[in-house]
Formats: C-alpha cells, structure tokens, sequence
C-alpha cells in the first residue's frame, strides 16, 4: 500500500513547475532603518528547477502567510485532515518586548524548520498562489545588495577606511559645528568638532557620512563643509543604501518646524498609523500628538487609523501631477503633526 502512493506522490512532484520553491534557508538578517527600524531575514531559496536566488522577508510576513494558510487548508479535526487540509507546521509566536537584532536571530533556526515542513507539505499546497508568492523573487529583492551571507559562507565585505595622510585630505569630509542627536538609528549622533566623512548626499538638506566607525545621516546644517563630494556622489550614485525622505511639519502656537524623515523604504511602502506616530513622538520629543495632512483645499484632515493613512496615500498620488516639484527620492504625500488637543489648526465653522 505504501509503494504505490510513494510512486504517485513521486509522479505529482514531478509534474510540479521548475519555478515551484523545495527549499528555503535563512542566510542573514539584516537591519532596515524605516519609519520603524525592523530587521530582515535573507533567504536562499531553491527551486524543483534547481536554480537558487535570494528573498528579503520581515517576520510579520511569515505571520500573515501562515494566517491565510490557516484560514484554507487547516483541518477541524487535527486528527483527520480532509482531502483539501493538512496539518500546518507551528510558526514561532511574536515577540512584543526585547532587543530587536537578538529576537531575530534566535528566531532563525525555528523559521529554517518551519520553511523546510511548509515546503514538505503535499505537492498541490506547493501551488497556493500566496505560498509562491512569499518566495517569489520579486523585482525589490533583486534590487538588495546582499551583505555578509554569514550562514552560507564566511564573511567577504571589504571595508574602506582611511588609511594614509594623503587618503585623509582627499577624502569628502566636514566638521560638525554643533552636536546633534540622532532620532533613529539612522541617524548619526555628532559632537561638536567630529570629523565626518562624507559617503553621498541624500536630499537638498541631508547627507550620509561615517565618524567613530558608525555610518548614518546628520542635517548639513550640522556640519560645515571642509571638501565638498563630486558630482556623482552629490547625486547618489555610490553603492549603499539609499533612502526616501518624507518631509514632515510640527505645528505649535509658537510656529513650524520643519524636518525630513529619512528611511531604507521604497516610496511605494504604506507605514501604519502606529509607526507614523512612534517615529513622530521620537523626533518631536512630543507624546500628546496627531497626525493630519492637507486635502486639496488646504485644510487640515486628522489622521486616526490605518484606512486614513491609506487614503492620504492615495490623494497624494492625484496631487503629485501638480505643480509642486520634489526630489526623485522624496515621498509624494507630506505629514503634519500637531498637538491632539490643539483643534485651532482645523477650518471648522463656529
């Protein structure tokens, strides 16, 4: 009885795609400074084809991939799956407290031995459309610089220093004039009188540079500039992340101030309400806030969940045609903040 549903589950897989994943390991993780610094895991995936490319994944979408695989084809009766069920491999659960780089590694070897039964599972799940999709390798993750690979072999990356005195007086640099505070980690915090060296310019007001072996991006009105970059570097065309700017307003009785959030997020991202106001309150160092944009009147809308982040995305894309210009690299909807309880900002009758 065996052998003859050994042979037709051998003749099903064999009938699979070449395109059809069989195997999946996680090879790094790797830090992504957004709107909330998160960290992704690298994976090498190979095909029934036996090709083998790499994929960028963050943990929550292995939890929203298990959760449609749950709804489809988890059985009532765990004991007695139907034709069209099977028993899914346990996900690791989240983790809400802790230190971010240490949750994600110690979460490596139970995704590695989720993957491998995901992917052991009977050859007709191998062609859910989602399940192919979370290991396709889409255009974004063909895009990525893969760093060390230290899973699948030692460490390779060349790090460029400084190294002579002829190196040190030819390189881009600049002195900070006063110190500054960086509100992520992807910002670097100066002393007054540091040296940066600088690596490319990010917008009209930030640039990237590198001092005390950390590498980040600071406000050139920070700095004074002692050997501007070339052209090529101005315009960013160097290796290295590269990042989006969404310009941000906080409004106060006493004025505006203006500042740049700058990410490793495509343009395309759509942060949650909840990541728009942790990034908020950090860099304004204000906890009683919220969160508006500007309707094509003029007037400010509040923004209080998800689904009115999403629709100021998408009026932002109709406004984008107009007449205002911005940098390639700079979000097309813009975000306003102002204190919760201050309604005076709001054109509202009386």
């Amino acid at each position: 009885m065996s052998l003859p549903q050994q042979l037709r589950g051998e003749s099903d897989f064999d009938q699979l795609p070449n395109n059809v994943p069989i195997s999946a390991t996680i090879a790094d993780i790797e830090e992504k400074k957004g709107f909330i610094d998160y960290f992704m895991f690298v994976i090498e995936v190979k095909t029934k084809g036996g090709s083998k490319y790499l994929i960028y994944r963050r943990y929550r979408e292995f939890f929203n991939l298990h959760q449609i695989l749950e709804s489809r084809y988890s059985p009532e009766d765990v004991d007695r799956p139907g034709p069209n069920t099977c028993v899914l491999p346990i996900l690791p659960g989240k983790v809400f407290i802790g230190n971010k780089r240490e949750i994600a590694e110690s979460r490596i070897p139970e995704l590695n031995t989720y993957m491998k039964r995901l992917l052991g599972l009977p050859t007709w799940l191998l062609l859910d459309e989602d399940l192919r999709m979370f290991f396709y390798q889409t255009e974004q993750d063909s895009q990525q610089q893969p760093r060390a690979l230290r899973r699948l072999r030692p460490p390779t990356r060349k790090v460029k220093t400084v190294k002579t005195t002829t190196d040190l007086f030819s390189s881009p640099r600049a002195e900070a004039m006063f110190d500054f505070c960086g509100s992520s980690n992807a910002e670097l915090n100066l002393k007054k009188g540091d040296l940066i060296f600088l690596l490319h310019r990010v917008n009209a007001d930030w640039l990237e540079g590198t001092v005390n072996n950390q590498t980040g991006i600071f406000p050139e009105s920070f700095v004074k500039i002692i050997k501007p970059l070339l052209d090529s570097e101005s315009e960013g065309e160097v290796e290295g992340p590269t990042y989006s700017c969404l310009r941000c307003y906080m409004l106060t009785p006493s004025g505006v101030q203006t500042r740049d959030v700058c990410v490793q997020e495509d343009l395309n991202i759509r942060p949650t309400h909840k990541e728009l106001m942790s990034r908020m309150r950090d860099m304004f160092k204000v906890d009683d806030i919220a969160l508006n944009y500007r309707d094509y009147q003029g007037d400010l809308i509040r923004v209080l969940d998800d689904e009115d982040v999403l629709l100021m995305i998408q009026l932002s894309r109709g406004q984008a045609a107009g007449a205002v210009r911005r940098p390639v690299n700079q979000f097309p909807w813009e975000l306003h903040v102002t204190v919760a309880s201050d309604f005076s900002v709001y054109n509202v009758d009386a």
